[in-house]
């Protein structure tokens, strides 16, 4: 029975920390898509045609995965279901991903990825307006992911208006690439202007996509639909803007790389491990990670590009991570995000062996039923409600 408890003590433990290796690693790979891309961006190559590359690399990846695992869940197509396809295939992809890549090279890879973190607090808007959310100001968690998205914003407009000096974290970093920066300065307020707008349409992305999984609740397939329509519209649009075919050229160099990596990690295996751990923790645990990426970013971009460090985005990070997680606080409060950790503990009470600790426990009644308990089969475990 020893050997039973410390296995089923691992296994506790190995599921609990699943969901926070999972997205610490996503972290990781969101930091190497914004350096990598920046550094395809330099070697030339249009910002169009990176996004459409990485959404028909995408595509090609996900969607064998989509055609066997979901061959018996598949909704069926609707023209509904297919222009709600059109709409996200553009909002993320062509609008939301071509705004981010100027606005990146009209700023930095460190500040293009911390202007991401102001993306839940502007979730949070479209979804009060959507009725998705609603607040009480008769409760704290309200108040606060009010008040923690007014912060946010603040973060943001300190961000794009106040520059201040140059810290230097490492020697000699103010010296590197000195006419990219300065370029960088005249076009930083519109830069972030556009970053700013990219994460309104990646929030629109997530708002849509909530309306239209109800619909087609097939995750893989709808990423692989969303990546193709996107490559698509992409395509569209870089033959409107662009006529000359010799942007379509990219070679085996850093920008095939930056497609192929962000098409593979960040539109591909991240739409994945998103999808599996917020069915499991709820997307208040996802986006909690998101200023992990710009701390990895900002040390990435220091010392492979040195970039420059202004004090004015470092107080705008602290304001922004600050609201962040005030906002996270309120989430992780409200009743459904309770019922999806109770609803975890139910899936770990029923995977885990019984030991004679938890025998004592154990009631075998199948007509008695409580809200406040797990089964197994004909076992039911009493499991502890988080308080709302």
């Amino acid at each position: 029975m020893g050997d039973q408890s410390a296995r089923g003590k691992l296994n506790l433990f190995l599921h609990k920390i699943k969901p926070y290796v999972a997205m610490v690693s996503l972290q990781f790979g969101y930091a190497g898509m914004y350096i990598l891309s920046m550094v395809g961006l330099r070697r030339g190559i249009n910002h169009f045609v990176l996004s459409v590359y990485r959404h028909l690399i995408a595509f090609a990846v996900i969607a064998p995965f989509a055609l066997v695992l979901e061959r018996k869940i598949r909704p069926k197509m609707t023209l509904g279901i297919f222009l709600r396809i059109m709409v996200l295939g553009f909002l993320e992809p062509v609008f939301a991903q071509n705004l981010y890549f100027v606005g990146m090279t009209y700023t930095s890879a460190t500040f293009a990825s911390a202007t991401a973190n102001i993306l839940p607090a502007i979730t949070f808007i479209f979804a009060l307006i959507f009725r998705l959310e609603k607040v009480n100001f008769k409760k704290l968690p309200s108040v606060a992911k009010v008040i923690g998205t007014a912060i946010t914003v603040t973060g943001a407009m300190v961000m794009t208006w106040y520059k201040g000096p140059i810290i230097e974290f490492i020697s000699g970093q103010g010296q590197s690439h000195h006419t990219s920066t300065t370029s960088g300065e005249q076009h930083w307020v519109t830069g972030t202007m556009m970053l700013l707008a990219r994460c309104c349409g990646w929030s629109g992305f997530f708002i849509v996509q909530s309306f239209t999984l109800k619909l087609y609740p097939a995750e893989l397939s709808l990423t692989a639909l969303i990546c193709l329509m996107g490559a698509l519209e992409g395509a569209i649009a870089t033959f409107v803007v662009e006529h000359s075919m010799s942007v379509w050229v990219i070679g085996w160099d850093y920008r095939l790389l930056a497609a192929a990596y962000s098409g593979i990690v960040c539109s591909g295996i991240a739409y994945y491990v998103q999808g599996i751990v917020m069915k499991e923790q709820g997307p208040v645990f996802v986006t909690a990670f998101s200023p992990l990426a710009m701390i990895i970013t900002a040390a990435l971009a220091a010392i492979i590009l040195a970039e420059q460090v202004r004090l004015g985005s470092i107080l705008g990070t602290i304001l922004i991570v600050i609201g962040l997680y005030a906002v996270v606080w309120g989430k992780s409060k409200d009743p459904t995000t309770s019922a999806l950790l109770i609803k975890d503990e139910k899936a770990v009470a029923h995977e885990l062996p019984i030991t004679d600790s938890k025998r004592s426990s154990i009631t075998v009644d199948n007509n008695t039923k409580d809200s406040t308990t797990g089964t197994a089969g004909d076992f039911k475990f009493p499991i502890k409600a988080q308080e709302s």
